[in-house]
Formats: structure tokens, C-alpha cells, sequence
């Protein structure tokens, strides 16, 4: 990707810049912000239903038992073939290593606590190797004053991060036990590799984008590093010569990420885990990843994107706008090719799935980034403004809330608060208080310093957008996190349908979903049936009905007695019965 690209209408770069504008945030500053967003939401709380829990299920299924979880993932028996094994083998060495002194679950969270960091390291450092290229600077001025490389790549890459950050989209999925908090820190990781190689292009450098490659197959399959793969392929063509040897890296590249795959389908082959292999249902999963596009797939996409990736978007697409003359420099297309890749793959994915979203966040966080420099002062203001009013009258009414649930008044916030949580009794936790307290006064100090200083740095433009994200999260998850807990968490449920299971030697049949399955397992330190068909004298049923007018469970079932019936109380549609064999 060349740094300089012959234009048809010679015109000047669009970015006009002074040295005062790129000052960098303070190291420290970035760090806080960073740990203010991701320790909140991964402490003080239980897995929750869905993925979160499923995928625990995994990793604490392979930490408790023998060699054989390790190559066939599955929840307490049941197969996972879908996804990869490589998230679930990280998360189990962590419970591992961690869950004597912190338990399995936070232990577990230590691996998407990894997984964050390393996206960000990646979305920073992939942007100020971009920006401090040759095709990225700005004009010089006639007098001097310009920015140097360093410190305008150091610019841009803050603004990147910030952006990242601000997304609403990766907020829950980074705070997860799951495959997709480690799904979009290797594709962060991949556009890094691949900024690495275009600045040395080398077989070292081949050799360890092959190996993110790889990496990125055994966590979410083989669709997404081969969309990546045809993607470099394609800017190949806009590398400077000589191509046969970005050829020929390439194909290094492809050899290395292919091997990774080979020997883990070798270790399955040869070991056959419960005499079985879960790759052929691997590719079978793969194969289902990738269909005709439909007007379903399109309407998910713009409907969910609009708010996924939010603030991200409008400044890329301003961005794309802006750099339209220069669109074959390294630091527009690179971004551009991966957030067109994502784009077309998520069109093509036959299921509604967040996942084939989240791809698309570090790509276009980057592209926004190189759309901060050129957008008008007024723009700008627009934004504060939006950002500053919508998020703090999010903040207040979370803080209202919070207090309508503990002191009654609001009355009627506190009526709709304990209604969607039958049986909560709040309590008020004073750390967690102390620590929404400072970082409320954090957010008003900071919309101060930008209002009545004004800034000419240019990530003003964001800080205050991901600051007030970073702010509603933290109330959340510091004042609200012991609520969401109840309503999300299986553990009281669990522990009393466990308390009815006498003879622990025997197993449980089941029909309930892996996420149930992984908490009832986990919880109730109960045992359910394996890969192998067993004789269980006990049957766990999970099903829906009314909220109202229950209707009476049947007493018996296939000869078995029903012997336990229950509910969590925040959901009075869900239906768990216990059922026992007569003897």
C-alpha cells in the first residue's frame, strides 16, 4: 500500500494541522480508563444465562475434568462443536491456575480481562503506525509548526482507542466469558499484524500474521481469516514492488495459519475423545457461517449496526469522505478493505448474531480516527453537545433509580424497579456507592475542563463521548450490579434443585440449554448425563409457560416422579421440574 499515490486532481491533504493540536493523552490517563472500563461488570457478579454461562460451562468442564474435555468441548456432557476450542482452553488454564484463591468464575474473567487488553494494545498501536506514514501527515506550514510523525500517529492513535471504548457495541461482549470477547481482540490483532508487515515486510513478520491467522480460526472458525486472507490478497495490489514477494509472504502467511489448524485436527484425529472427533461437526458449523445473502441478514445488519457501532460510525464515513482523494494510502484502505471484508461476510451470514458485528468495531474505530483531523470545530461542538446531554441525563436517571429502589421515592420508579425483580431486597453497598460518587464528580470535572478550556487537542471530539459511556457503565455496574445479578443469575435456582438430588453418584437427563445446563452443573455440583448413554435415575425438564395461570405440572413422566418444581423469580415464565425414578 503505497505512501504515495499519483491523483487525477492534484489537490492538497485535507489535514492542516498545528504541533499544539496532537498533544497525547497522559499514559496514566489512558490506563484509568482502560481498568474504569473493564473491571466494572467482570467483579461481584455470577455467570449469567446465555453465552456468558455457556461458554464458563466450557472452561469449567475442562479445568475439573480429564484430557479428553479438553479436545471435545462440551458443557457437563453435552458437545459444543461450534466456535473453536482455543477461547475455552485459555479460560480453563486461568480456573486452573486461579480458581483455588479467586473461584472459577472471576478466575475465568481473567481470560476476557486478557482479551480486552489485548484489543486495545492492538486498536493503539495499529493507528499510530498508520498515522505516523508518510500518506498520514498533514500539511506543512509555510512557517513551521507542524506536527512531527511520532506525535501525530501518538494523536491519532488516542483518538482510536477512545473511540473503541465509546462503542456501545462491545460493551457487554468485552465484559463476557465468551468467544466473542477473544473473537474481537484477535481481529484488533490481525490489523495490527498486518499495519507490522506493510511497515517491514518480512517473513518474520509473515510468519506471525499467519499465526494471528490461526489463532483466530481455532477461536471463531475458518470463514473470517479466510475473508482476512482475501482481503490482504487484494491489497497486495496497492503495496509498493515488488509484489511476487508480497506473494510469497502471503502464502507463508496462509501455510502458518493452516498448520495451526492441522495440528489441532491431528491431535483430534489420533487422541479421538469419547471415540469421536468434534471437527467434522466443526466444519459443518463453519459451512453453516457463510449462505445467500437475504433481505433478513441486510435489515439485522442496518438495524442493530446504527447503534453497534455507535460513535464510530459517522466518523468513519466522514473520514472515507474526507480522504477520498488519497483512499490508496496505507492508513484509509487498510481499515477500509478489513470494515468492507466484515461488512460483506456479515451480509452473508445466514444468522442474526452480534458476533458478525463485533468484527467490524477495532476496523472502524480506526477509520474514525483519521476522520478526527478534518472535521470543522463546529461539528465537533455538535457532538460535545449531544454527548454531554444524553449521557449525563443518562447518569442522573441511573442515580434516580438507584435511589428510588432504596429509599422508595420515586415511588413510582421504585414500583416498575421491584417489579421486574420480585423478592430483591436492595442494600446499599458503600464501596460501590463511593466509587459511582468519584466517578460522577470524574465526568463533571472533565465536561468542565472541555467547556471552559477549550481544548484544540483533537481527541476533545471523543473524550467526552467514551467518558460518559465509561460513566453510565460504571454506575451500572457499582449501584445496580447486586440487582442485574438477581434477575440474570441461576445460582439460587440451581442450589435448591440440587438440594433435592440424594444420590449424587447418579446422573441427570436433561433438556434444558447449555447456558442452564453449565449453572446447574457449576452451582448445584451436580452431574448430568455424558457422552455416553447412561441409566439416570433423575430428569430436569426446562420449559416456558404463562406468567399467570400456571398450569399444573404433571406428576409424573415416563414413569418417573416429580419431585421438585421451580422458578427464578425474576422470570415467572421459566419452568423447571425435577423428576425421579420410581423404584
Amino acid at each position: 500500500m503505497s505512501d504515495t499515490q499519483p491523483s487525477l486532481i492534484p489537490s492538497p491533504k485535507p489535514v492542516r494541522l498545528s504541533a499544539s493540536a496532537t498533544l497525547a493523552l497522559p499514559r496514566w490517563g489512558i490506563l484509568l480508563l482502560c481498568l474504569l472500563y473493564i473491571l466494572p461488570g467482570l467483579i461481584g457478579r455470577d455467570p449469567w444465562k446465555n453465552a456468558d454461562a455457556a461458554d464458563f460451562g466450557v472452561m469449567w468442564t475442562m479445568a475439573q475434568h480429564g484430557w479428553q474435555d479438553w479436545l471435545w468441548p462440551n458443557i457437563s456432557g453435552l458437545p459444543v462443536a461450534g466456535s473453536g476450542p482455543l477461547t475455552f482452553w485459555l479460560g480453563a488454564i486461568c480456573i486452573k491456575l486461579f480458581g483455588g484463591i479467586l473461584g472459577a468464575p472471576l478466575a475465568a474473567r481473567l481470560a476476557p480481562f486478557c482479551f480486552f487488553l489485548i484489543g486495545a494494545y492492538s486498536v493503539w498501536h495499529t493507528t499510530f503506525i498508520l498515522g505516523r506514514r508518510n500518506s498520514a501527515q498533514p500539511m506543512r506550514l509555510a512557517f513551521g509548526g507542524q506536527p512531527e510523525a511520532n506525535a501525530y500517529g501518538r494523536m491519532l492513535a488516542d483518538g482510536a482507542l477512545l473511540i473503541y471504548l465509546g462503542c456501545l457495541g462491545l460493551l457487554m461482549h468485552s465484559h463476557e466469558t465468551s468467544v466473542e470477547a477473544l473473537f474481537v481482540a484477535l481481529i484488533a490483532y490481525n490489523l495490527y499484524r498486518c499495519a507490522r508487515y506493510l511497515d517491514v515486510p518480512s517473513i518474520k513478520n509473515a510468519c506471525l500474521l499467519g499465526l494471528a491467522l490461526g489463532a483466530l480460526a481455532l477461536t471463531n472458525g475458518l470463514v473470517t481469516p479466510f475473508g482476512l486472507f482475501f482481503c490482504f490478497f487484494v491489497g497486495i495490489f496497492f503495496c509498493k514492488p515488488p509484489r511476487q514477494k508480497h506473494i510469497i509472504n502471503l502464502v507463508i502467511a496462509f501455510t502458518v495459519s493452516i498448520a495451526i489448524v492441522i495440528i489441532w485436527w491431528l491431535a483430534e484425529q489420533t487422541a479421538r475423545p469419547y471415540n469421536s472427533s468434534p471437527f467434522n461437526a466443526w466444519l459443518v458449523w463453519n459451512a453453516s457461517q457463510f449462505g445467500i445473502p437475504s433481505f433478513d441478514s441486510i435489515k439485522y445488519f442496518f438495524k442493530n449496526g446504527i447503534w453497534f457501532f455507535w460513535p464510530a460510525w459517522p466518523y468513519a464515513l466522514w473520514a472515507i469522505y474526507a480522504w477520498r482523494r488519497e483512499w490508496r494510502s496505507a492508513h484509509v484502505l487498510l481499515p477500509l478493505l478489513f470494515t468492507i471484508t466484515f461488512f460483506v461476510l456479515a451480509i452473508f451470514n445466514p444468522g442474526k448474531e452480534e458476533t458478525v458485528l463485533l468484527s467490524m468495531l477495532p476496523p472502524l474505530a480506526i477509520l474514525a480516527a483519521m476522520g478526527l483531523p478534518t472535521m470543522k470545530r463546529g461539528a465537533i461542538n455538535a457532538i460535545d453537545w449531544f454527548s454531554v446531554m444524553t449521557l449525563t441525563i443518562c447518569a442522573l436517571f441511573i442515580w434516580v433509580a438507584w435511589t428510588a429502589a432504596n429509599t422508595g421515592w420515586p415511588a413510582g420508579i421504585a414500583k416498575n424497579a421491584a417489579k421486574l425483580a420480585p423478592g430483591f431486597t436492595p442494600e446499599v453497598n458503600m464501596v460501590a456507592t463511593l466509587v459511582a460518587l468519584c466517578v460522577t464528580i470524574g465526568w463533571f470535572a472533565l465536561v468542565y475542563w472541555r467547556l471552559s478550556r477549550q481544548p484544540s487537542v483533537l481527541w476533545r471530539a471523543v473524550v467526552l463521548s467514551t467518558g460518559g459511556v465509561i460513566l453510565c457503565w460504571v454506575l451500572l455496574a457499582t449501584l445496580w450490579m447486586p440487582w442485574i445479578n438477581y434477575n440474570k443469575s441461576y445460582a439460587g435456582i440451581a442450589t435448591e434443585m440440587a438440594a433435592k438430588v440424594t444420590d449424587r453418584n447418579s446422573c441427570i437427563r436433561t433438556n434444558v440449554s447449555g447456558s442452564q445446563r453449565a449453572v446447574f452443573a457449576y452451582f448445584g455440583n451436580v452431574r448430568f448425563e455424558g457422552f455416553e448413554a447412561e441409566k439416570c435415575d433423575y430428569l430436569l425438564l426446562g420449559d416456558r409457560v404463562p406468567k399467570y395461570n400456571r398450569p399444573a405440572s404433571p406428576k409424573t413422566h415416563n414413569g418417573m416422579k416429580l419431585i421438585w418444581e421451580g422458578h427464578r423469580p425474576s422470570d415467572r415464565g421459566e419452568r423447571f421440574r425435577l423428576y425421579q425414578s420410581v423404584p
